[in-house]
């Protein structure tokens, strides 16, 4: 049998930095801060082909939604009062929520945070009437036709229009000093751009009409103006992309309402789990003292009635049946014991889970490993005592049915997908598999009192094995 515990060890370092003098130290603050700025600007050039790419398919897409959306709509609030103007209706519905979905995939290759999709209604009640209601009675379907018709039309209008004109302008003016030779002559009536900014920006001041030298001023001008323009390019894409992803957040992203009817649905549903849960252990608790401890002692009783109508007559006898009943004794201390180890053994409440879970590997039949990995996580003690007896029923599953030469213990605390803090327990055994989840049975109330703590369950139990179960209890 082996045992091996991972824990976290606290290490402290001597402070090692050697003392820097102020111009030392400034120098290294303007080349950290130098660093970081170019950095920032890298990675901003690095995510407008992305936004461009976004802001130029914004004009294409938008169209044909507008079209697509304001034609169904109208058709169908036209026809309202006819059988088929309803029909049409759910059929623009259909089509908004299909914009509104590209529109977020399309944010999101664009580089901006993953929007959080709308809880909707999938029940689908019997009959014509239900399946209106499924896509008429849903509010995330009128502001997904609100934006696809009319919101994002409009702002992707103008997102766009801002986003070429900026781009254009940009590499018109570096490259004007290559494509201005092929414009026509410049006449006399015509005005230079240059000339009127720098009489105007110097008071007094007069260029004449020399027009090589203007038209190099000209070429100057434009080239200084794209430059600066393209350099704002990263700034201007990212905001109007930002724009985009704000109108989205609003009118494409889940209520909190959804958040709040679907916490509120699991929190029922863990409390139905912990109901039934306590329910299913008190029975096993009933069946096991009656199975158990209760026949033990009924028996010592007749074995001391016994002994004690022997005791003149035959002496032989009934020390023999003393014997018998100190043994019967011994045996329903035994089961008493076992038994309040599925409550709280004392091990752990005085010493923690890791102790309890190295003691239940120790002293299960089965030559069993363990492997810890707790760190400096806060459990409640209710989450410890429901992991200890999750981990000591399957332990004995393994002694009883598995027909196992080996098993594994292994718990750890980590992040889960969505940010919260999960104590993850694993039970690995080599046996003959075919372990599921029957009403009834055991690994039916262990799912329960593991969905009462709003946690979850995996088995993978193959027939002929090995068997594997995961069970994940968030530690909020």
């Amino acid at each position: 049998m082996t045992t091996g515990i991972t824990t976290g060890i606290t290490t402290q370092t001597l402070d090692m930095t050697p003392q820097l003098d102020s111009a030392t130290l400034g120098t290294m603050i303007d080349t950290d801060g130098q660093a970081a700025t170019q950095s920032r600007f890298r990675r901003r050039w690095a995510r407008v082909p992305r936004e461009l790419g976004f802001l130029l398919a914004t004009l294409p897409v938008v169209t044909i939604a507008f079209v697509v959306l304001v034609t169904l709509f109208s058709l169908g609030a036209s026809t309202f009062v006819l059988v088929g103007g309803v029909f049409v209706l759910a059929a623009a519905m259909v089509a908004a929520r299909w914009f509104g979905a590209v529109e977020l995939v399309r944010l999101e290759a664009a580089g901006m945070p993953r929007i959080a999709r709308p809880a909707w209604n999938t029940e689908r009640r019997p009959g014509i009437v239900g399946w209106l209601r499924r896509y008429l009675g849903d509010g995330h379907y009128w502001l997904y036709l609100l934006h696809g018709g009319v919101v994002n039309f409009a702002v992707g209008v103008a997102t766009w229009c801002t986003a070429i004109t900026w781009l254009m302008t940009g590499l018109g003016g570096v490259t004007f000093g290559i494509w201005s030779r092929f414009l026509p002559p410049h006449e006399a009536g015509n005005i230079w751009i240059n000339k009127v900014v720098i009489e105007f920006v110097v008071p007094g001041i007069q260029l004449g009409n020399d027009s090589d030298g203007l038209q190099r001023n000209e070429t100057i001008l434009y080239t200084l103006l794209g430059l600066a323009m393209l350099a704002m390019l990263p700034f201007v894409t990212h905001g109007l992309v930002r724009i985009h992803q704000g109108i989205a957040r609003g009118m494409l992203g889940r209520f909190a309402s959804d958040d709040l009817k679907r916490e509120v649905a699991a929190l029922g549903a863990s409390r139905d789990a912990a109901v039934s849960a306590e329910d299913h252990g008190l029975r096993r608790l009933e069946r096991d003292i009656h199975d158990g401890p209760q026949q033990r002692l009924v028996r010592l009783q007749f074995d001391l009635a016994s002994a004690e109508r022997a005791l003149d007559s035959d002496p032989a006898t009934a020390r023999a049946l003393l014997e018998g009943a100190r043994e019967q004794s011994r045996e329903a201390l035994e089961e008493l014991r076992d038994l309040s180890r599925g409550f709280a053994p004392p091990l752990l409440q005085d010493r923690g889970l890791a102790a309890a879970l190295e003691s239940l590997a120790v002293r299960n039949t089965v030559p069993t490993s363990i492997r810890l990995s707790l760190g400096e996580s806060e459990i409640a003690p209710e989450v410890e005592r429901s992991v200890y007896f999750i981990a000591a029923e399957l332990l004995t599953n393994v002694a009883k049915h598995a027909a196992a030469t080996t098993a594994m213990v292994s718990a750890s605390t980590r992040e889960s997908e969505t940010g919260e803090r999960v104590l993850e327990l694993t039970v690995f055994d080599d046996g003959v598999g075919s372990a599921a989840e029957a009403a009834g049975h055991g690994l039916a109330g262990l799912a329960e009192r593991v969905s009462g703590l709003r946690g979850e369950i995996s088995i993978t139990s193959p027939e002929g094995g090995p068997t594997m179960i995961t069970t994940r209890i968030p530690l909020s």
